[in-house]
């Protein structure tokens, strides 16, 4: 154990301390429903329960701290980020009586936008610029050159790091004892940094397990290419985790990491993970604040019997999103499809089709137009249905009938303009 190790505890308990200023620690709860279901000792760790409803408040606020004790005087802030970072920058300037300027990009929900406010009130000033983050993030940087305020990075920074390692050594001592298996979501990488190097100290023989969204793996990029790599595109619908490049010193942090221990969540699953968690057990979870409990069913034969903290990032979820969170998870459990049917202009040939649907089936989308000068017109169809083996026994009676059809619920750029 290196002298660097022991005073990066010493601090992080000291900041864990001092964050009782702000509010108590988040629960860490036995969660009954996913113990009995993978046979394992399933702890989830509360972050969606801090005052802004994630652990970003942690690191703002210890970054803040630190920044004021040896600079006083220093009394301008300045941070980018469309969601939850924002949020516990705000929180942390009304606490400290400081002012703060959140660049936010043009396109933030509204939701965003008015919760940040409302978090800072007096004491933030929001200046909305750029379509997208990276024009956000420029400007934000320039205007803090300009007035001569202190940046506040979202993960990159060492500070942020020590506070989000508060989550470690609360998980720690309301446990009582050192997990098997520790699984983290992983962004930029500052709450995995800051918990990884707690606990690699203070509980040596736990394991981990990261998670990224299939569509922002920015530390595996990372880990293949030896340093941060920017990648080319990412999907934004985990928005608390789609990071473009992981941070320079978060990756310092995590390289030790072997490319097999970080798992990769689909967009689409995560949604059935977050319907299965807000309808069964009543948690709201945003998509990035559900990724460690999403990728428990890939772990199923591994951690049975054991002891696991799950993070649960963040709840920030804006419930607007809820008929896209259905459909996506509707469509990757199979039981809602879009497909597109070559239908006969002929008297009876709906009627033909109709009869085809079984009870269970629920036509949710019907569009078709009669062409004329033709013999057959296209109909865009989405159908709804209770198990997924019914669209086998439908696709079954349309094949026998000679219907042509094209099933269009995976093709991305298809789905995309038409459903």
């Amino acid at each position: 154990m290196n002298d660097f190790a022991i005073k990066f505890c010493d601090a992080a308990r000291q900041s864990t301390r001092a964050l009782r200023e702000l509010f108590p620690r988040t629960p860490l709860q036995r969660n009954d429903y996913l113990s009995r279901r993978y046979g394992a000792e399933i702890w989830l760790k509360r972050e969606d329960l801090s005052p802004v409803r994630s652990y970003k408040l942690r690191g703002a606020f210890t970054a803040m701290r630190k920044v004021r004790a040896t600079d006083p005087g220093q009394m301008a802030f300045v941070c980018a980020s469309a969601g939850n970072h924002a949020q516990g920058v705000a929180f942390a300037c009304k606490h400290f009586g400081v002012k703060g300027t959140i660049f936010m990009p043009v396109t933030t929900p509204q939701q965003k936008i008015d919760k940040t406010r409302a978090f800072g009130g007096d004491a933030v000033r929001i200046v909305l610029t750029g379509d997208y983050f990276d024009q956000t993030l420029a400007a934000s940087q320039k205007y803090c050159i300009e007035q001569g305020a202190h940046f506040l990075s979202p993960f990159d920074d060492e500070d942020v790091i020590e506070g989000q390692a508060s989550v470690a050594v609360e998980m720690l001592d309301q446990l009582g004892r050192a997990p098997d298996l520790v699984i983290l979501p992983v962004g930029g990488g500052g709450l995995a940094s800051g918990v990884t190097r707690y606990l690699r100290v203070e509980a040596p023989h736990t394991a981990y397990r990261f998670v990224e969204p299939a569509g922002g793996a920015s530390l595996t990029a990372a880990l293949a290419a030896s340093e941060p790599v920017k990648l080319k595109t990412i999907n934004s619908f985990v928005d608390g985790a789609a990071v473009a490049r992981l941070g320079d010193k978060t990756f310092a942090a995590l390289a030790w990491v072997k490319p097999a221990e970080v798992l990769l969540a689909p967009e689409d699953r995560i949604c059935v993970t977050m319907l299965e968690m807000l309808n069964v057990e009543g948690i709201v979870l945003e998509p990035a604040g559900a990724l460690s409990v999403d990728v428990l069913q890939d772990l199923t034969a591994e951690i049975a019997g054991k002891t696991v903290v799950c993070v649960t990032s963040g709840g920030n979820f804006d419930f607007e999103r809820l008929p896209e969170v259905k459909e996506r998870a509707q469509r990757y459990s199979g039981v809602k499809k879009y497909f597109i049917l070559r239908m006969p202009q002929r008297p009876g040939a709906l009627k033909e089709f109709l009869g085809m649907l079984g009870p269970e089936d629920d036509i949710a989308r019907f569009e078709y137009l009669k062409k004329s000068a033709r013999n057959f017109g296209s109909v865009l169809i989405g159908i709804e249905t209770s198990q997924a083996s019914n669209f086998t026994t439908l696709f079954d009676q349309l094949d026998a009938a000679a219907f042509t059809y094209r099933d269009i619920t995976n093709d991305e750029i298809l789905a995309e303009f038409l459903i």
